[in-house]
């Protein structure tokens, strides 16, 4: 093994006395030229697209059970999302990383855990569901994350330049 590589002890202390931390005026910086994605922005996109789908569904099949079926789809993403959303916002004032850690995991789990109780009682709450007009309102509203952060305006500097 090469002393120098990433896993042998020279290299990790090279790696380490490469590091320098950030001053508070710097990372002040940092946080102002990083542009920040709200979630509830998202939520609010996530919940036009959802509407998009469904009146599409509707305008494409004439049949009112695709757009309830493709709305509750998007609200099957759109619902755990928020409660998701809700429950983070809620830890701003944890100050400890492994805590804040901890709640992003459980957050998560319970957004799943919605997400799949909620496609579970689709069949009983739509009336002649259509799977595929529920998937299709469900994959197209989920996917409102990845152009949210495509379209999210770049980083104006980078940290080597703060």
């Amino acid at each position: 093994m090469d002393p120098a590589s990433p896993g042998s002890q020279e290299g990790v202390e090279a790696e380490e006395a490469a590091f320098k931390p950030l001053t508070r005026e710097e990372a002040q910086k940092l946080r102002e030229a990083t542009p920040v994605v709200s979630p509830w922005k998202i939520l609010m996109w996530q919940g036009v697209v959802g509407g998009l789908v469904a009146a599409a569904a509707w305008a494409l099949t004439g049949q009112p059970r695709m757009a309830w079926s493709a709305a509750y789809g998007a609200l099957a993403v759109i619902i755990p999302a928020a409660l998701f959303a809700r429950g983070l916002s809620r830890q701003k004032a944890v100050t400890h990383g492994g805590a804040a850690l901890v709640g992003f995991f459980v957050w998560e789990m319970v957004k799943i855990a919605l997400t799949v109780a909620m496609l579970v009682a689709a069949p009983r709450l739509v009336a002649q569901l259509s799977w595929l007009a529920l998937l299709a309102g469900f994959v197209v509203t989920m996917k409102v994350y990845w152009v949210a952060m495509w379209l999210r305006p770049a980083s104006k500097t980078s940290v080597k330049n703060i």
